[in-house]
C-alpha cells in the first residue's frame, strides 16, 4: 500500500473505560473510519457514517490501532542474526573478553554487517518498531567501517522506519583513545555522542564525562551514554553527568542506558537521584533486564523519560534478544505487577515516545487529526490485552504506508 490518500475502514480505537462502583472494569472501544494523506491522519469519523468517497479503502476488520513501537537501544551493527547459529564464548575476564574478541570479530563480520543489520531491522519492523536507535562501534579496531555499512543500511530503510546512529566507542572514550574517531562519526552521520562507564572503562569519570559533553556541543548532539557501573559508583557518576548536563544547558538532550546502579540502592536514594534526572531531563533506556531491573514506575512517577530497547540480538554478548518492544512492554508490566487494565494500557508508553491512546483519566487523545501515519494494527480488542498477551501484529504502517504484514 503507497497511495497517497486512502482511507482505512473499521478500525477499532479505544475511546474511555468502563467503570462499576468507581474502579475500571474495562475499555471502551468503538470502530472508525480513518483518512491518510501524504503520511498523516487526515480524518476521523465514525464508522455508522457512510463512506462516500473515490478515494481507495482498505478494511481493517475490527482490528485495533496503536501507535508505532520505538527500540531505543540496540546494536545492528554488530549480531550473529542472519547467519548461522552460535552461541557466546564463556567469558574468563568478564567484560574485558568481550571487548578482546571484538578487535578479532567486527573486522571479520565487516563484510555481512550491511546485510546482517538489514536483516535486523526486517526483525524489528515485523514486530511493530518503525523508530530505532542503535548504537554503531565506533573503535581504533573498526574504524568508521561499522558507520558505513549501518549507513548503507538506515539509506535502503529511509521509506520504512527512522534510524537514528549513536557514535558508541565500546572500548572506551578514553581508553581506546576514540575521542577523533567519534568526532569523525558525527561529521559523518552519526548523530548522537556515545560512550560507556567513566569509572570502569575509562577510568577517569571527570575527564570521560566532561569530554563527552564537549563533543557534543561542539557537534550540537544529543547524548546517550552506556552506564553499567554498579551502585555508588554509578550514582556518583549520574550526579556529575546531571551537573555538567546542567552547565552546559543540555537539559533534555542525555539518556542513561541501563543504569543499572539504580537497581543497588535504597528506595529512598533512588527517589533523589529520580528527582534529580527529572529536574536536569535525563531520560534512562532499559531493556528490563531479569536480575537487576531498575525501579522503572518510580522514575516515571517522578518524571524521568524512560524508554525500552532491546540490546543486544544473537550477539557475542548475549544467544537472547527477539527484537519485540511490545515483548518488553509485556515483561515490564509483569516484572513490577502492573495487570490492572490502566496500568497495562499506559505502560506503551514506555515503547512509543510517551504516546498513548487514552490518558491516565481515560479521555481519547491519540490518533488525532494532523498526527503521524505511523501506527500497527494488532489483534487485539484494547492496549492492556495486546501488552498482555503481546498480541499478534497484522500491518505495520509508516508515514501512511505499509511496512510489514498486510490488510
Amino acid at each position: 500500500m503507497t497511495k497517497n490518500e486512502y482511507w482505512l475502514t473499521n478500525l477499532r480505537l479505544e475511546v474511555g473505560y468502563y467503570y462499576e462502583n468507581g474502579a475500571i472494569t474495562g475499555t471502551k472501544t468503538e470502530i472508525f473510519h480513518v483518512r491518510i494523506q501524504d503520511g498523516k491522519v487526515l480524518e476521523i469519523v465514525s464508522a455508522d457514517k457512510q463512506l462516500e468517497t473515490q478515494l481507495p479503502k482498505w478494511d481493517a476488520n475490527h482490528y485495533l490501532m496503536l501507535p508505532s513501537f520505538r527500540d531505543m537501544h540496540i546494536h545492528i551493527d554488530k549480531t550473529y542474526f542472519g547467519g548461522p547459529w552460535k552461541a557466546p564464548t564463556v567469558p574468563t575476564k568478564g567484560l574485558l573478553t568481550r571487548l578482546e574478541e571484538e578487535a578479532e570479530l567486527l573486522p571479520r563480520l565487516l563484510p555481512v554487517a550491511e546485510e546482517r543489520a538489514k536483516k535486523l531491522i526486517d526483525l524489528l519492523l515485523r514486530a511493530g518498531s518503525t523508530h530505532i536507535r542503535t548504537h554503531c562501534n565506533i573503535d581504533p579496531y573498526i574504524g568508521l567501517k561499522n558507520l558505513e555499512a549501518t549507513l548503507r543500511a538506515k539509506e535502503s530503510y529511509k521509506n520504512k522506519a527512522s534510524i537514528e546512529i549513536v557514535a558508541f566507542p565500546q572500548h572506551g572514550l578514553l581508553r581506546s583513545q576514540s575521542v577523533s574517531l567519534i568526532r569523525d562519526a558525527l561529521q559523518n552521520g552519526a548523530s548522537l555522542v556515545g560512550g560507556v562507564d567513566p569509572a570502569s572503562i575509562d577510568e577517569n569519570i571527570e575527564k570521560s564525562l566532561q569530554t563527552v559533553m564537549e563533543l557534543a556541543v561542539e557537534a550540537n548532539a544529543n547524548i546517550d551514554l552506556h552506564i553499567h557501573d554498579p551502585g555508588h559508583l554509578g550514582i556518583f557518576t549520574f550526579k556529575r553527568l546531571a551537573s555538567l548536563t546542567e552547565e552546559a544547558g543540555w537539559q533534555g538532550r542525555v539518556t542513561i542506558s541501563h543504569a543499572l546502579a539504580l537497581a543497588d540502592i535504597s528506595h529512598q536514594e533512588a527517589v533523589e537521584v529520580a528527582e534529580l534526572l527529572a529536574y536536569n531531563g535525563i531520560s534512562i533506556t532499559s531493556s528490563v533486564p531479569i536480575r537487576r531491573t531498575i525501579p522503572i514506575p518510580l522514575l516515571q512517577e517522578k518524571g524521568v523519560e524512560i524508554s525500552l530497547g532491546d540490546d543486544s540480538i544473537t550477539d557475542h554478548w548475549s544467544p537472547f534478544g527477539k527484537g519485540d518492544s511490545l515483548e518488553k512492554a509485556g515483561m515490564l508490566a509483569e516484572r513490577f505487577g502492573l495487570s490492572d487494565e490502566r496500568s497495562l494500557g499506559q505502560t506503551l508508553r514506555f515503547i512509543t515516545g510517551g504516546i498513548v491512546p487514552l490518558n491516565n483519566e481515560g479521555e481519547r487523545v491519540w490518533p488525532k487529526v494532523g498526527d503521524n501515519a505511523d501506527f500497527v494494527i494488532v489483534d487485539a480488542s484494547c492496549s492492556a490485552e495486546a501488552v498482555a498477551r503481546r498480541a499478534r501484529r497484522v500491518a505495520v504502517f509508516f508515514k501512511g504506508n505499509v511496512v510489514s504484514g498486510s490488510l
